[in-house]
């Protein structure tokens, strides 16, 4: 019987959408005896550009993923750099939760002495601000550098290869060469298409978040691992009715 594992994208997806961010695990990436299912959290559109924003990511992720037990999923995956949900949703289920965040900068931890994060815009330094702060790895982190390019929710970065992509590289060979990094991590899922073009022109290792969130995943399946219920223990009481569905 196939693993289900259950994808939170953090806003809704459009028809439109819904294959750009599916894209960023190709068919040969996953495995024949894991199933992933995409599923967009919430009503409303966000850029999480603000704390506002973030607090409305939170919630829309923690809806999305606190069923996913009783819905018959093996794990869930948040698909987002802020991390989004995460911590609450540890709480509240028992089967493997992971996020971007915690899985891609504990992972460049691991392949370099210092890491830079390379994201679209200024507006989203505070979901690492936070994330780095929470995971301990202040010491660890070279830089963040933003392109300062406004994101876009519907095209991702369709479109926009001949520019941003250069713009990512330039950002990137400086994070190297004048803040120290000797690895890279991009800042967002939503930048997924810029991985391959950077990993090839970069000397350093570029690591695709959202892909090595869902490969963590598939690692505790099949060590039969989960996250702590010492660290994340569960609620005395569901109260699942909080929030609106």
């Amino acid at each position: 019987m196939k693993k289900r594992i259950k994808m939170i994208f953090p806003v809704p997806m459009s028809d439109a959408t819904r294959p750009l961010v599916e894209s960023q695990l190709p068919p040969g990436l996953v495995r024949d005896d894991i199933e992933v299912v995409f599923v967009g959290a919430g009503h409303v559109m966000t850029l999480a550009d603000s704390y506002y924003d973030m607090a409305i990511m939170e919630v829309a992720v923690i809806e999305a993923g606190m069923t996913a037990e009783a819905e018959g999923f093996d794990a869930v995956c948040v698909n987002t750099v802020s991390d989004s949900g995460l911590a609450a949703l540890r709480s509240r289920l028992s089967i493997p939760v992971v996020a971007p965040a915690i899985t891609a900068f504990h992972t460049a931890c691991m392949l370099g002495h210092k890491f830079s994060i390379l994201t679209m815009w200024p507006q989203w330094y505070p979901l690492y601000r936070k994330t780095i702060k929470e995971y301990g790895l202040e010491s660890r982190l070279a830089s963040i550098r933003s392109i300062d390019v406004r994101p876009d929710t519907q095209a991702l970065l369709q479109g926009k290869e001949d520019v941003v992509f250069a713009k990512l590289l330039e950002a990137g060979r400086r994070a190297i060469e004048e803040d120290g990094a000797d690895v890279i991590v991009l800042g967002s899922t939503t930048m997924h298409q810029s991985h391959a073009y950077l990993a090839e022109h970069l000397p350093v290792p570029v690591l695709n978040p959202g892909v090595i969130a869902y490969k963590q995943c598939e690692l505790l399946l099949d060590l039969g691992l989960r996250h702590s219920k010492v660290a994340y223990p569960s609620p005395e009481q569901i109260k699942d009715n909080a929030f609106s569905h």
